[in-house]
């Protein structure tokens, strides 16, 4: 069974921290902060492009990090980010 990234939804792009260098964010992204490459639809603008993120480009979508909702998503996201802080 696959599941599929919800529209408008761009949790995965908001909730966690990314520590590299990213487009238009040279020092990285915190947790918590709206990534400059989510575009006003909450899609990513680098998909499939080669300088998007390791980090973002392994991500899979899935029922237990998206839970049932936009909002389940930002706290399932956010809770593991927390939970992985170094």
């Amino acid at each position: 069974m696959t599941f599929e990234c919800r529209q408008h939804c761009g949790a995965c792009c908001i909730a966690p921290s990314i520590n590299g260098p990213i487009p238009g964010m040279p020092a990285g992204k915190p947790a918590g902060v709206r990534c400059v490459n989510l575009d006003d639809s909450y899609r990513c603008t680098l998909f499939g492009r080669p300088e998007r993120p390791l980090l973002c480009a392994q991500f899979m979508a899935e029922a237990s990090v998206c839970g049932d909702s936009r909002d389940q998503a930002l706290a399932l996201i956010g809770s593991l980010e927390q939970a992985t802080e170094s």
